[in-house]
């Protein structure tokens, strides 16, 4: 039997019209499993968004812009928009603003060596419980760090500008404060230096400013070739002659003993 050529014609487009439906799934679903494929490997592959998250830098810890240097030991910080004056932990340098003292020897070496440091800088403050928070001058009791991150007082200790220094009782950064001062001391750096506060002392300042006080049992620390003062083998205030000598022991020869209550001034008694 002959199909009619109406028919043929009809059958041959319903073929083809599947034929390009199959066609059009097939791609469909190939290009839905290429984007899930995708999907599943961006987490490997970052976008530039995520990895800038990523890559963020910390944020600086709070930094506080130091207003004044009063001496190698004591500074003035803004903190929290007021101005607070800092007494730096575990350091001592000599006296250059006690209006009860003269000026010690390398007080003004160490104040400007601080002001090289600090003047128009920001530091970082670290309190210590272990030292209270402050003194009884109510100065803050800190550690104070560089924006470079160095301690302040470490390095005022290290380049022979101040002596470790322990009130009562022992602190954070102890142990590396006197390793810096040994070094110091071994490499002869400022205070520590041979010729450093040795001068010929006149007949004033060898004199006894209290001479109800008897002298001790040894003559001063003088060298008889020079006349200079000299570190000698004397460790306590009944073995100094006056108070110059004291604050010789105490100042050049870091003999800390004779400043019993820490206020920077050696043996009462001569020097009070």
């Amino acid at each position: 039997m002959k199909l009619r050529p109406a028919l043929v014609k009809t059958g041959n487009r319903w073929f083809l019209g599947a034929v390009f439906l199959l066609f059009g799934l097939a791609i469909f679903s190939a290009s839905g499993t290429a984007k899930t494929r995708t999907q599943t490997a961006e987490p490997d592959n970052p976008s530039p968004a995520a990895e800038a998250v990523e890559t963020t830098t910390p944020a600086l810890p709070d930094l506080h812009p130091v207003l004044k240097v009063i001496d190698g030991d004591t500074l003035q910080v803004e903190l929290d928009g007021r101005a607070e004056v800092v007494r730096l932990i575990g350091v001592d340098t000599p006296e250059s603003v006690d209006p009860r003292k003269p000026v010690q020897c390398f007080a003004q070496e160490a104040t400007n060596k601080a002001k090289e440091i600090l003047l128009d800088k920001k530091v970082k403050l670290e309190s210590d419980p272990t030292q209270g928070d402050r003194d009884k001058y109510n100065r803050l009791l800190r550690y104070a760090f560089l924006e470079n991150g160095k301690n302040l007082s470490e390095l005022m200790i290290s380049e022979g500008f101040a002596h470790e220094y322990t009130y009562q009782t022992p602190y954070k950064y102890r142990d590396e404060f006197k390793a810096a001062e040994a070094e110091a001391k071994a490499a002869k750096r400022g205070l520590w230096a041979d010729a450093t506060c040795v001068t010929a002392p006149t007949a004033a300042a060898t004199a006894d400013p209290n001479p109800n006080v008897t002298a001790g049992p040894t003559a001063a620390a003088l060298d008889p070739n020079t006349g200079n003062y000299v570190c000698g083998a004397k460790t306590k205030c009944g073995e100094m002659v006056s108070c110059v000598e004291a604050m010789f022991y105490l100042n050049t020869c870091g003999l800390s003993r004779l400043d019993g209550d820490k206020d920077g001034v050696p043996c009462e008694t001569l020097c009070n």
